[in-house]
């Protein structure tokens, strides 16, 4: 039996949770996230309070158990708080610029790197640092790893693209003059 599983899910006011045969929808004020339903798991919506229960004590259904109750409590999450991502852009003349749905970055490159948006995320410049923010969780940490792809931070100067919580570990460079 699965620990997190077992918590049962607040639906805040302003939530809508409809289950279906093959997904779970949930509407909110920042937008709407269906999630798929598994069928070893049972799930009861009563008086604002989501809760999921196993129909076996199989192996897989536990690891469905704990898994689904989080995939559905990030989507009722994302719906009505949304998350972020804060990626810092560190170098001498890297700069990052959003126009529309496009994140232009100058990155050391000899041309500057243009990456389009998915629908449901928004992009916030604020000097060096570049906040990607929606309301689907996987999709904002997936574009938050692809942007850090385009030039990832390198350990001798730290140079590149890093997620504002990260350390850099730093190596020694050479020693100059030694023989």
């Amino acid at each position: 039996m699965s620990r997190i599983g077992k918590l049962p899910i607040a639906i805040p006011k302003g939530v809508e949770v409809t289950i279906g045969t093959e997904q779970i929808e949930i509407k909110g004020p920042n937008g709407v996230l269906t999630t798929p339903l598994c069928p070893l798991l049972t799930y009861t919506h009563a008086d604002n309070v989501l809760t999921l229960a196993t129909k076996d004590d199989s192996r897989e259904a536990n690891a469905q158990h704990g898994l689904r109750r989080t995939l559905i409590a990030n989507a009722v999450e994302g719906v009505t708080k949304g998350f972020s991502k804060a990626l810092e852009v560190v170098g001498v003349g890297f700069r990052v610029a959003v126009k529309g749905n496009m994140i232009e970055l100058f990155v050391g490159f000899s041309h500057p790197v243009l990456v389009d948006l998915p629908e449901g995320i928004k992009a916030k410049v604020d000097g060096q640092i570049l906040t990607l923010s929606g309301c689907d969780k996987c999709k904002v940490g997936e574009m938050a790893a692809r942007i850090r792809r385009i030039r990832e931070p390198e350990p001798y100067k730290g140079k590149g693209i890093k997620y504002v919580t990260e350390t850099i570990r730093r190596k020694v460079g050479k020693s100059g003059g030694k023989k």
